[in-house]
C-alpha cells in the first residue's frame, strides 16, 4: 500500500470514529430525555395527588 492510501484510510477511519461518537452521544441524549420524561410523569402523578391532599388537609383544618 502507498503512503497516500494509508493516509486516506486513516482519515476516513478517524472521520467514521467521530461520526460514531456523535451518533452515540445523540442516542444517549435521546435515551436520557426519555427517562427524564418518564420520571417526570411518574412524579407528576404522585405529587399532584400529594399537593391535592395537603391542600385539602390545610383547608379542612381551617374549618375546624
Amino acid at each position: 500500500m502507498s503512503a497516500r492510501h494509508d493516509e486516506v484510510y486513516s482519515e476516513r477511519k478517524a472521520r467514521n470514529r467521530l461520526e460514531d461518537q456523535r451518533r452515540m452521544a445523540y442516542r444517549r441524549a435521546i435515551e436520557e430525555r426519555a427517562e427524564l420524561r418518564r420520571i417526570e410523569r411518574e412524579l407528576g402523578d404522585d405529587y399532584s395527588g400529594l399537593i391535592c391532599g395537603i391542600y385539602l388537609n390545610v383547608g379542612l383544618g381551617a374549618l375546624r
